[in-house]
């Protein structure tokens, strides 16, 4: 998967490649190559169109000025124009000299009339200004620059190289005057700022660069940080042979649902079958089969009485040695006796040892969590899937603070507590005791709705069923939940009216755009 790396990550593993053989010149050649490659696949008629380059005086603007001379090669029609200057050796801004391209330098600009005159004509521009190492305030010619950009009018797509210019890619803070990009290349490695907020509103698609590194280098490869791919995700879906049975993808056990929750158990139940599990049993109480059997006729059940309590974890111990994974808590609510069943199930006798892989979602995380040593008394690698409000519960720390620190939060956490942590979200982060991490990139609204963290509860379940281990079913599940999102958006039509049973019946749309990805297409 794509790293994640911070500026002064970046910063030792080009120097390490450059005391490797690898120079920074090289490495610009081919930053600016893979950022040409990656527009003409976004915009494969490349051919005519008229692109403005912003050129900043670091290795960023060099980045940019062999991405211009790629796409000239191309036939594409080629402006130059320079916040600052460049070094009057700069070998890049003399073969774009020799090959004859308009290139204008901004501190001979008067009040940017070249700029305004060329942005009428631009149809894509290229944002080449400034790089990684940028730290708020955003000042002197770049600011009016992308400032005169902002107010001219023109909407051209934008590529930003590495990052949108004036973004602080280790905070995601970023400039008022910044360009939102329709595609960022980030080069060599993905960066913390674009995927934190505000700064993630400026990124649009995010494509990967390539500037040279063997994927075996230490330095790059030390790093535990890593975004959700597509490829990966392909290779983590279980395997479907065809003389399976039932019994071939497990049984998965989920306790949920309450009176006042029904819909939390059904949509569980409907995400572990979307995943593949074989077979789902549904403890709930008799009320909530009831109210919800009809949805799910796929289903066996098993009914605990008026409502989960004590008496009731007899009932579902008996089906612990027959399944392969349990799932406890959606839609419990915070009753009593939700909280008697919770601690009796904790406290039973070497229940740690006897349970089998084991989630703890939504309500079941905050009865869990009144229980002292509740981290030991859960299975190892257990999975927890909070949310930021419930991962506040569960921490005690502010959730704006848990916000501001998605990823560190989730990492250290989870290593405290020995468990796999889900911490759901915008960028929905998956950290494992043992210090790895993955984001999964993407983030939409259509997920922001009651119902649909049941739905990935489930399919978490489903996956652990089959035999991923808790965090590659993490990973995959939060992939497949988030992709499904974005696909039921579109099927509605909006964001604002996609319901969790809308994202359930993405699911299989989801699931099979990873069974077809081919990474040679």
């Amino acid at each position: 998967m794509l790293k994640i790396a911070t500026v002064n990550e970046m910063v030792q593993i080009e120097k390490a490649a450059d005391a490797s053989g690898l120079s920074y010149d090289q490495m610009m050649e081919h930053a600016g190559k893979s950022v040409a490659d990656a527009l003409m696949t976004a915009i494969p008629e490349i051919a005519g169109k008229h692109v403005l380059v912003l050129v900043g005086s670091g290795n960023n603007g060099g980045d940019g000025l062999v991405a211009a001379r790629a796409l000239a090669e191309a036939a594409a029609t080629l402006v130059v124009y320079l916040t600052k200057n460049r070094p009057a050796d700069d070998p890049h801004l003399a073969a774009l000299r020799e090959m004859g391209l308009l290139i204008v330098n901004a501190q001979e600009d008067q009040r940017s009339r070249v700029l305004k005159l060329q942005l009428g004509r631009t149809e894509i521009l290229i944002d080449a200004v400034l790089g990684t190492g940028f730290r708020l305030p955003l000042k002197g010619s770049a600011r009016e620059v992308l400032k005169a950009v902002k107010q001219s009018g023109a909407r051209p797509y934008v590529v930003a190289i590495d990052c949108p210019s004036g973004l602080d890619c280790d905070t995601g803070e970023i400039a008022d005057e910044s360009l939102i990009a329709n595609l960022t290349v980030t080069l060599a490695a993905a960066k913390p700022g674009l995927f934190e907020f505000p700064g993630a509103l400026h990124v649009g698609e995010l494509a990967i660069g390539d500037i040279g590194l063997s994927p075996r280098q230490e330095e790059l490869a030390s790093i535990r940080r890593e975004v959700a791919s597509v490829e990966h995700m392909h290779e983590l879906l279980p395997t479907r042979p065809l003389d399976a049975h039932k019994g071939t993808f497990g049984r998965a056990l989920i306790a949920a649902g309450s009176i006042n929750y029904p819909g939390a158990a059904a949509l569980a139940g409907r995400g572990a079958y979307l995943a593949g599990a074989g077979l789902v049993t549904m403890a709930v109480p008799a009320s909530v089969q009831m109210m919800v059997a009809g949805g799910i006729p796929e289903c066996t059940w098993l009914p605990l009485g008026d409502a989960f309590d004590a008496a009731a974890v007899d009932r579902i111990e008996g089906a612990w040695d027959s399944s392969q994974a349990f799932l406890l808590g959606p839609g419990f609510g915070l009753e009593s006796s939700a909280a008697e069943f919770v601690e009796a199930l904790f406290q039973r006798k070497d229940a740690g040892s006897r349970l089998p892989p084991t989630i703890v979602d939504a309500d079941g995380l905050k009865l869990m969590v009144r229980i002292e040593g509740w981290e030991a008394l859960l299975p190892t690698n257990s999975v927890l899937t909070p949310h930021p409000g419930e991962m506040a519960v569960l921490t005690g720390l502010p959730t704006h603070e848990i916000q501001a620190h998605r990823t560190r939060v989730a990492v250290e956490k989870a290593a405290e507590w020995g468990h796999v942590v889900v911490l759901k979200g915008a960028f929905t982060v998956v950290a494992h005791p043992d210090g790895r991490s993955a984001l999964i990139p993407i983030a939409t609204p259509a997920l922001a709705r009651a119902g649909t963290g049941d739905v990935l509860a489930g399919l978490l379940v489903g996956y652990r069923t089959q035999g991923l281990s808790a965090y590659d079913a993490s990973v995959l599940a939060s992939y497949v939940h988030a992709r499904a999102g974005v696909l039921a958006a579109q099927a509605v039509g909006t964001t604002s009216s996609v319901l969790a049973g809308d994202v359930a019946a993405a699911i299989p749309g989801a699931i099979a755009e990873l069974e077809i990805f081919s990474p040679m297409k």
